[in-house]
Formats: C-alpha cells, structure tokens, sequence
C-alpha cells in the first residue's frame, strides 16, 4: 500500500510582524527568512517523518529544485514532480508576536497540472493506495474522480476553502481533515459537533477530522466519536501545525491505527511544530513525537 500526496509546492517568505498589516498600513518587519511551504509538500514531509512511504506529484519552476532535494532529504519520492515554465508557487506569510499567521499564496506552477499528467500519475498506483489531496493545485475535482475509479481511498483538507470544494463529489472522500473555519464555510454550523454532523448526514460514508486550534480535535464517523485535547505548549509560529497533524493522522490510518491513537500522535506532533519557526522545517521525526515525556504535560 503506497501514499501519493498529489500537491502544491511553494516558497515561503515569512515576515515576522507585532501584529498583521492593516488596510493602508506600512509596516517594519522585525525579521525575513525564506522556507520551503506549501500544503501538499508540508503534508508529504510530515508523512515521510512519520515514517510512510509517501509519494509526492507535483509542479516547480525553475527556482524550485532546492524544495524537492528537502523532501528527497526527509524521505519523500519525488520522481513524480515535474518542471514548468513559469515560477514555484509561492507565499507571504505574517507571523505575528502572538504565533499566529496570515498567508497571501500566489499559486505559480500549481495550477499548470494537465490531465495528461494527471492519468500518468495516478496509472503508478493500484486500488486500496491512499491518495491525499488539499486544494492548492488546479482540476482537484477532476484528480477525485480519476483516483475514484481506479480505485484510490482519498484523504481530502479542502484548504483554501473555495469555489472548487463545491465542485468536488465529497462522497467519494474518505478522510476529510479541516479546520473549524472550513467547516463553518461547508455547514454553515459554528459548533464542532454541528459542523460534523451536517458533514456526516451529506456524507454518511466520510471520516471527519475537525481540529480545533489550542481547543482540540474532533474525530466523528458513522461508527465512532472521540476527542483528543491540544497538548500546551508555547506558540513560535503555527504555519505548519494542521499539516503536521494532517501527515501523522494518515500516517496513523493508513497502518490501522485506532482514530484514538491517530489522534493523540497527531496532535503531539502538531504540538512540536508549532514550537518551533516555520513550516516544513519544524515537522518532527516519528522518534521525537513517539519518545519521552509528552510535551506540556
């Protein structure tokens, strides 16, 4: 059983700032630094830390083989990552004082996928392989139906969460792993409960993950509930925390780890994550989050 992270790839340029930038305002940045990002290789490198055999498809520039020779270094296969003409993907991060971010993304070479590319990816990979998907590349939609009939069991963070969501038949997912903005913008419901309830009544086939932020995460499938609290720790920069756990969850699931176990693993590694700055660069190895005392407790 194999994992393909079909997924965006970017440049990080984070600014650390007081406080976010406001409409109108010029703000000193109290430092800049550059990091490899985006959600999908995020989430291949967590899941290669986590110790899966993970697979990432994808697109860069010309400025971008330095982000694939990181994920090869954290044990990613990266023979399925092409080149296009235009630039790597890339991101404006703030990083406020209190650990928090704001992201502006200028997606580059992850909307130059093809659906010629798209078939030769997925013909690499047979039925029961797990397919993880977040929606910073383009014709994700398309990439669903495709992974569906051959076959593929999908994961889905429906992150940035937009129009293309809506276009995506969410029956065919079987993981759906989101935040608590995300399931307000699908439900329309603001309680964690509410929000997978209505996901499940859609949906009655669907794993719903619900992070919560410093609250928690909620899982809920027809057959199970359960909660897992958020490990206290102090906040450096939370850019790559829901990545982090997204890549130790199915990481988990895929070798049949119970939603309990998957959980608590998730969580303590996103706990590590977000102590430290950045976002690819701070995921912990399988032997950090599994060793020793658990972090703030």
């Amino acid at each position: 059983m194999k994992i393909l992270n079909f997924g965006s790839i970017n440049i990080d340029n984070v600014y650390h700032v007081d406080d976010f930038v406001k409409p109108g305002e010029t703000k000193k940045s109290l430092s800049f630094q550059v990091f490899p990002g985006g959600k999908g290789l995020n989430q291949s490198v967590a899941l290669a830390r986590a110790g899966a055999s993970v697979y990432h498809a994808g697109k860069i520039g010309p400025d971008g083989q330095w982000l694939v020779d990181l994920m090869k270094t954290s044990g990613v296969d990266t023979a399925l990552v092409e080149g296009a003409a235009c630039d790597t993907g890339k991101a404006i991060i703030q990083v406020s004082d209190a650990g928090q971010n704001a992201i502006i993304l200028y997606e580059g070479a992850n909307r130059e996928m093809d659906r010629d590319f798209i078939e030769h990816v997925l013909a690499q990979f047979q039925a029961g392989d797990i397919l993880v998907l977040q929606n910073e590349i383009n014709l994700v939609p398309e990439i669903i139906e495709s992974a569906q009939r051959r076959g593929l069991r999908i994961a889905l963070n429906p992150s940035p969460a937009n129009e293309v969501i809506h276009q995506c038949d969410l029956s065919k997912i079987q993981w759906l792993l989101l935040n608590e903005i995300e399931g307000e913008w699908m439900t329309g419901k603001k309680e964690p409960e509410e929000i997978c309830g209505e996901l499940l009544k859609a949906y009655p086939g669907m794993e719903v993950v619900l992070t919560l932020g410093s609250q928690g995460v909620l899982y809920q499938s027809a057959k199970k509930k359960c909660f897992q609290e958020a490990f206290k720790v102090d906040a450096v920069d939370t850019t790559g925390a829901g990545d982090t756990f997204t890549g130790y969850f199915l990481k988990c699931a895929a070798d049949g780890e119970s939603p309990e176990a998957a959980l608590r693993l998730a969580s303590k590694a996103a706990s590590i994550a977000v102590s430290r700055a950045g976002a690819a660069v701070s995921i912990p190895y399988w032997s950090e989050v599994v060793r020793g005392e658990e972090p703030g407790r």
